[in-house]
């Protein structure tokens, strides 16, 4: 005992370590698919990241966006230097304008699907020049005139904190030999991949050897979700293996989680397969009425060949027969104190409802004697009726004709049963009989009642759960009890 204690802990550890490696390979696939579309935050909060991951990403600095903010950073010094009206400044901010009507020509940020970038920048470009052009509105801000007005350290802080942070967002990314985008992430998945492909192939191995009758495809889709874990595409998916680990490991309880997901299922299966099977059973029996077979069954005969018998014994008669001694022989013997009691009833009524009797039931004695004499007579009709009932039962004579009777008795029901006109209006009423349980009962079952069926299931496990180990608790104590 102590043994198995020990392998399960160290089987419960195991697990716990493959569901955090599962985990931590998971986070890093959703932080991947994440960097793209949230790249901009990861830029803005932190830089340090997007330094290193960009290299896998094959992403690059966008040389025509960099060119555009260095030379706002050369115009800066410049000014600083020779100040914003000399030569050098105008000249510089000459080659802004060429730069500004480049840019947006080019759309350098289409390439990576940041377009509604460049069009805030335009907006706001606009909004401040109070230009309608684009264009015309990046020429009025890069000139001396605009700036001098407006005032240089006002306007070059609205570059730098509304504009440059949006330019500065801009990348190129490289594109491999096939047209896609270059994506080095396999690399860093590889090993985490080749770990859980030799531990699927470790566990398929003691699958099959607890299980020989296994083959391999069997065994590994006995693990089918760690192959989720194998697949270098819909990464997302892995969340299945993890969830289903976390929960083996006892990391993560998601016993009710999975508990509503199988009532789901199984009410909803069940529902529907409770439908097919019982409406395909009443449409069997339509066509077998509308077929005739159902008079022929019960006629025990076919057109034109000899119905098959199995055991050469006729059902309808045998189960009539045991029916007639059980009823006679364990029935009646049981309930005859009831039967006496009811005649005694009903001869007491007889004898008060005669005008001569009531003018006797004066006379001293009179009343008593009817009591008895009802009592006595409704136990001697009982007695002699079950004794001639027995007789007959057993009588061979009786059995026979009563053979003869029901044989009788099944030619002529046979015989009215073939006219036409009462086996096509019986047909008719069964057939539609059929119809009005499907729509009436079989298509109107309800979720609910699958639902409520497999509450009561539940239930039902639950007590005999307790019950057992209330046995087996009762039974251990016993055992520690008994004397050695």
């Amino acid at each position: 005992m102590a043994q198995i204690n020990s392998d399960k802990r160290r089987n419960l550890w195991f697990e716990r370590l493959m569901a955090i490696i599962a985990t931590v390979n998971l986070c890093i696939c959703l932080f991947d698919l994440s960097y793209i579309p949230w790249r901009d935050s990861y830029l803005r909060k932190v830089p340090q990241i997007t330094k290193v991951y960009d290299k896998v990403k094959g992403i690059e600095p966008h040389r025509e966006t960099e060119n555009y903010l260095a030379n706002v950073k050369l115009l800066e010094e410049q000014v600083s230097q020779t100040g914003l009206k000399s030569k050098e400044s105008a000249t510089r901010l000459e080659e802004l304008r060429r730069f500004s009507t480049e840019m947006i020509d080019d759309n350098p940020f289409g390439a990576v699907n940041k377009s509604g970038t460049l069009e805030k920048i335009k907006k706001r470009m606009r909004d401040r020049t109070s230009v309608e052009s684009a264009k015309l509105a990046f020429g009025t801000f890069w000139s001396q005139a605009y700036l001098t007005e407006k005032g240089w350290n006002q306007e070059i802080a609205f570059f730098n904190q509304k504009i440059q942070p949006l330019i500065a967002i801009n990348y190129y990314r490289r594109i491999d030999e096939n047209g896609e985008f270059t994506d080095d992430f396999w690399l860093i998945d590889l090993p985490f991949v080749i770990y859980f492909a030799l531990e699927l192939l470790t566990r398929t191995f003691y699958i099959r050897r607890r299980n020989p009758g296994f083959s391999w495809v069997e065994a590994v889709l006995w693990r089918w979700y760690d192959l989720f874990l194998l697949i270098p595409f819909l990464r997302w998916l892995r969340i299945i293996p993890v969830l289903v680990r976390l929960d083996k490991a006892h990391l993560l309880n998601l016993h009710p989680v999975r508990k509503q997901i199988n009532q789901g299922v199984v009410a909803n299966f069940a529902d529907e397969l409770t439908e097919i099977v019982i409406v395909r059973l009443i449409n069997q029996i339509q066509g077998s009425i509308k077929q005739g077979d159902l008079t022929r069954w019960l006629l025990q005969k076919e057109n034109g060949s000899e119905y098959v018998d199995i055991n050469n014994i006729n059902e309808v008669e045998a189960i009539a027969g045991i029916l007639i001694k059980a009823i006679v022989f364990q029935v009646l013997p049981k309930i005859q104190p009831e039967i006496v009691a009811i005649l005694h009833h009903t001869i007491d009524g007889a004898l008060n409802q005669s005008p001569i009797y009531r003018n006797l039931h004066n006379l001293p004695g009179v009343g008593q004697m009817q009591a008895q004499l009802s009592e006595e007579l409704s136990t001697q009709i009982t007695t002699n009726l079950y004794k001639v009932l027995a007789n007959v039962v057993e009588d061979p004579v009786v059995a026979k004709l009563s053979s003869q009777l029901l044989e009788r008795f099944t030619e002529a029901l046979g015989a009215e049963m073939q006219k036409k006109q009462v086996l096509s209006e019986i047909q008719s009423l069964l057939f539609d009989f059929l119809e009005e349980v499907k729509i009436n009962y079989v298509q109107r079952l309800s979720h609910e009642d699958i639902e409520q069926i497999i509450q009561q299931t539940r239930q039902m496990r639950s007590q005999a759960s307790v019950t057992t180990v209330v046995s087996q608790s009762s039974a251990l104590v016993q055992t520690k009890n008994k004397p050695s």
